[in-house]
């Protein structure tokens, strides 16, 4: 059963200790298979920070607060500045509970290949002045950022890039 996240009551009895997978709501359209296989044995929550209400770390907060599920994952679609944001919530949440909170963070690269991601990462890219210590260390993340990227591929064909 698919649900939206900001329309489900953060009581309902179907979220009571149960394991979470939040979604991003293209990923049904841009991987089905993916989608099935994550989807099995849990309860999906899917969202669009694009569309829904910006107020999601807050549902999500009050989602563990309310039904303490058993665990959460996240799928998102990976460079999406707007899935961004789930994985951001889900940690956030957290935080603001002040609780542990079982969970594990995926991103859907190139519609393809299902990637784990630390929480680490997750806090890591909100400071963007770490990322980009990050990036003048490591310029090979360049060529890779290249395969996946079509804004970098972009910029760097109209001589849009700082950094070479």
């Amino acid at each position: 059963m698919n649900m939206k996240l900001m329309e489900i009551w953060v009581k309902a009895p179907i979220l009571k200790g149960k394991d979470l997978l939040i979604v991003s709501e293209c990923l049904k359209y841009v991987n089905k298979e993916i989608y099935r296989s994550i989807s099995d044995g849990k309860v999906v929550l899917s969202v669009c920070p694009e569309n829904d209400n910006p107020e999601i770390y807050g549902k999500i907060a009050s989602i563990i607060r309310s039904s303490n599920p058993k665990s959460i994952t996240v799928v998102t679609i990976d460079g999406s500045p707007h899935c961004f944001l789930v994985h951001a919530g889900v940690n956030e949440a957290a935080y603001i509970l002040g609780r542990k909170v079982p969970r594990k963070h995926y991103v859907l690269r190139n519609g393809k290949e299902l990637i784990e991601i630390t929480p680490e990462a997750i806090r890591v890219a909100r400071y963007l002045s770490l990322v980009d210590e990050l990036v003048k260390r490591n310029k090979e993340i360049l060529d890779k950022l290249k395969k996946y990227s079509l804004e970098y591929r972009f910029a760097e064909k109209y001589g849009d890039i700082m950094l070479k």
